[in-house]
């Protein structure tokens, strides 16, 4: 009679050897590489991760992996943490209610699609068996999110069913892991002091690091902003601020007439908001983002309730058009595509007495001299320097107002 055999033990000295070696190929991660806790599990496929830097290792994947490649699989798992994969997959998941085992392995295929194809090179190899973009026939340089919309990768998930990067690239829990309560994690402080160390090095040394990290580092120190969610705020937050669609009305009279016998008073009574859009349609705001601003005026629409009859649209580019009630848009026309002056969208835009003007414009652009007499919201496409700004070194855009509540739609 055999006896049992004996578990493989974690090979830490091998383990550890390749953390040393990323963190020699890739010193702008050391940070990062070294703030991870390791976890020993044999039920883990291979390495993963969880929302908390604690780093699951199986001891098999450990031995049978050699020192250069597990040193890619370090970098691989740390990126996962630092691009924050698993709070993107939790709001694509709520977003699109893609939810399950084959959702969460397209997610954590997805991420590791948006990893592999600017991490490896320079010193660091391919980990046998990880997923590329150019063999599998999709474009580079895409986010999780662009790789998940552009392709069903449905025919990738058979194959690659051994992946299992942990809730770190995806944001759904695993069953080995440790939880928020467990033990060696990482607290939401301590995550953030690190991807801000990280992002720090990368910006005082941007020279020594690839294009996507440098890109990673400027959005560390100004995250993008959800600007449809701000956008829909800050209009929602427009027509319902204190006179906006305020007016007086006899239908109910005042409590104070009881005060002043023999005299009626007339109520406040809140009346639904009128909403101006003006859209710049001028020559330099692409089709893509006249597409974009038709989209916003939809969502405008619901932000004030559904009322479209109340919601007025003007085409301005050097000359205004006339202000088209939204009702009577469903194929709205923009008219435009010359020079940008919407100092004559924003008069035009007054004499339908709106409560709320929204302009969408790209920003080059004479803007009014005066505050309008109602609240202004400015959905803002952004622009890069262009070649006009070095020939001319004292040339500065205009930028929005200051009594404009500004929002940048990337």
């Amino acid at each position: 009679m055999t006896g049992a055999v004996a578990p493989l033990p974690l090979d830490m000295e091998k383990l550890l050897t390749a953390r040393l070696h990323a963190v020699k190929v890739r010193p702008y991660l050391a940070g990062a590489l070294f703030a991870l806790q390791i976890v020993e599990d044999r039920s883990v496929p291979t390495m993963g991760v969880d929302a908390h830097w604690r780093c699951y290792v199986s001891p098999g994947f450990v031995a049978r992996t050699p020192v250069e490649e597990l040193a890619g699989v370090w970098v691989h798992e740390v990126s996962h943490l630092l691009r924050d994969h698993h709070g993107r997959g939790d709001r694509y998941a709520r977003e699109h209610e893609e939810y399950g085992p084959g959702e969460r392995l397209r997610r954590n295929i997805a991420a590791d699609l948006e990893i592999n194809d600017d991490i490896y090179g320079d010193g660091l190899l391919v980990p046998s068996g990880a997923l590329l973009p150019s063999p599998l026939g999709l474009p580079v340089g895409l986010l999780m999110e662009e790789y998940l919309r552009g392709t069903s990768l449905y025919g990738l998930t058979v194959e690659a069913a051994w992946l299992d990067c942990g809730s770190g690239a995806d944001g759904y829990g695993r069953p080995w892991e440790l939880g928020p309560d467990g033990a060696h994690g990482l607290s939401r402080q301590e995550r953030d002091a690190v991807r801000f160390r990280v992002a720090e090095g990368i910006k005082g040394r941007p020279g020594d690091t690839p294009q996507a990290w440098r890109r990673w580092a400027d959005e560390a120190f100004h995250p993008p902003q959800p600007w449809r969610q701000l956008l829909g705020a800050a209009i929602r937050s427009a027509v319902s601020a204190s006179g906006a669609g305020d007016n007086h009305s006899y239908r109910r009279p005042s409590r104070r007439s009881a005060a002043l016998p023999g005299v009626l008073l007339p109520s406040l009574r809140r009346m639904p908001p009128r909403v101006c859009i003006v859209i710049d349609t001028s020559g330099s705001v692409s089709d893509a983002e006249l597409g974009s601003a038709l989209l916003e005026v939809a969502a405008i629409s619901r932000a004030v309730g559904g009322r479209r009859d109340l919601v007025s649209v003007i085409s301005c580019d050097a000359t205004a058009g006339v202000a088209v009630p939204l009702c009577q848009a469903e194929h709205l026309e923009l008219i435009g595509g010359g020079g940008t002056d919407l100092r004559a969208g924003f008069a035009e835009a007054l004499r339908t007495r709106p409560d709320v003007i929204v302009a969408l414009t790209d920003g080059q652009t004479p803007w009014p001299s005066a505050q309008p007499a109602c609240r202004t919201v400015v959905g803002l496409f952004p622009r890069p320097a262009t070649d006009e700004d070095e020939d001319d070194p004292d040339y500065t855009p205009g930028n929005p107002p200051s009594w404009a509540r500004v929002i940048t739609i990337n």
